[in-house]
């Protein structure tokens, strides 16, 4: 467990980062949906490619709320930065509790040192939620693999060069998840190649890619743990930390969205007097100060199971569910308090509620969520 002077530390360093080199920068970055390589230059420097790496292969070693602190801090100042290593960090959970003794000694001090920036090659253009329909394939084929397909809405698509890749390896297995395998594909590799970068509504800067292989040669040692048929449980594991990560996003949006609402309300005078002494503004920033209460407490407690090495995706999916909604809605109240000032871009608040959005339906929409908290809570107190 990470200590708290530690944890102070981290998130204090992680804050003045924010304030000193974010902030002044994000909307430009952001309007111009431009990569901020500077930026990430710098989380790299500062370790934030290797948070959960162990310290015995150069990575900082946290523990999950501190984990999760970080990208609220990233969050308030501009969200897309998150996106850079959250992804990142689901590959590189797979890799920690998940590959061989090579594999491991073979990536994750690249990982840490941000050399080997990575990705989650899950989502398809046919498969999204449905995980067991995807299509991508890899064939033994004499000392490898050769792998088929195409992963869509993939996050460091293009600026990443490592790829945690959910393949069937046998397709004809049922139920269709035991034939799921993970591979760690690397740039640059014949046959795999980047298709177009989505234009986004939101989550801008942080480029968003399809991934294309065809007939893309993957040698044996780079199937994760080095058995077959284990990608499906790998790949999902790794989703309940991605789970706690988005929360933490929703948290900290919503909290920037909040504070600039009730900074704003105290300054903004109508009926000659400022807007926050009128009750119908009052009653709103009860409610959103509330819900971000609540969103932060779940946030933090699935972090605290996983850190106590419980099981947390009930708690995660919980925190996910509710946190990206909240968010949404704190955004929105938050522009409506700003009235027009909120609705130009001379302020972040359409930002925030451009980017709300992004945490609803990534790593699992809320209508999944809530079947899987469902199926969680009838398992827990069945009949």
């Amino acid at each position: 467990m990470t200590s708290n002077e530690t944890r102070s530390q981290i998130v204090g360093l992680v804050r003045e980062f924010v304030r000193r080199d974010v902030e002044p920068v994000a909307s430009k970055y952001e309007k111009d949906d431009i990569y901020p390589a500077e930026l990430v230059d710098k989380m790299a420097a500062m370790g934030l490619f290797g948070l959960i790496v162990p310290e015995e292969y150069g990575g900082l070693g946290l523990d999950y709320t501190t984990f999760a602190s970080v990208f609220e801090e990233l969050s308030k100042g501009w969200m897309s930065l998150t996106g850079v290593i959250g992804t990142h960090h689901a590959m590189a959970y797979i890799i920690v509790n998940y590959g061989t003794a090579e594999q491991k000694r073979r990536w994750l001090p690249r990982i840490a040192k941000g050399e080997m920036r990575g990705g989650l090659g899950l989502t398809e253009p046919g498969a999204g939620s449905d995980v067991q329909n995807i299509q991508t394939t890899a064939a033994k084929k004499g000392d490898g693999y050769v792998v088929n397909g195409s992963k869509m809405f993939i996050t460091n698509g293009l600026h990443g060069n490592g790829f945690a890749v959910l393949t069937k390896t046998d397709p004809k297995t049922q139920p269709p998840h035991r034939g799921m395998s993970c591979f760690i594909v690397e740039k640059p590799s014949k046959g795999f190649e980047v298709g177009r970068k989505l234009d986004k509504l939101g989550y801008r800067g942080v480029d968003t890619c399809e991934l294309i292989f065809q007939d893309c040669r993957v040698p044996a040692a780079s199937l994760v743990g080095g058995e077959e048929g284990r990608g499906f449980g790998q790949v999902m594991a790794a989703l309940e930390t991605g789970r706690i990560n988005v929360a933490a996003r929703a948290v900290g949006v919503a909290t920037a969205a909040f504070e600039a609402a009730i900074r704003y309300s105290q300054k903004r005078h109508a009926g000659g007097v400022p807007i926050a002494e009128h009750q119908a503004i009052r009653l709103k920033l009860a409610d959103m100060g509330t819900k971000l209460h609540a969103a932060r407490l779940m946030t933090y407690d699935a972090a605290a199971k996983k850190d106590a090495g419980e099981r947390a995706d009930l708690e995660a999916g919980m925190a996910k569910l509710y946190a990206s909604e909240v968010c949404s809605e704190i955004t929105l109240e938050a522009m409506r308090i700003h009235g027009g000032y909120g609705y130009i871009k001379d302020l972040p608040i359409e930002r925030y509620y451009r980017d709300a959005p992004l945490m609803i339906i990534g790593d699992g929409t809320s209508e999944i969520l809530r079947l899987l908290i469902a199926r969680r809570l009838l398992e827990r107190y069945r009949v």
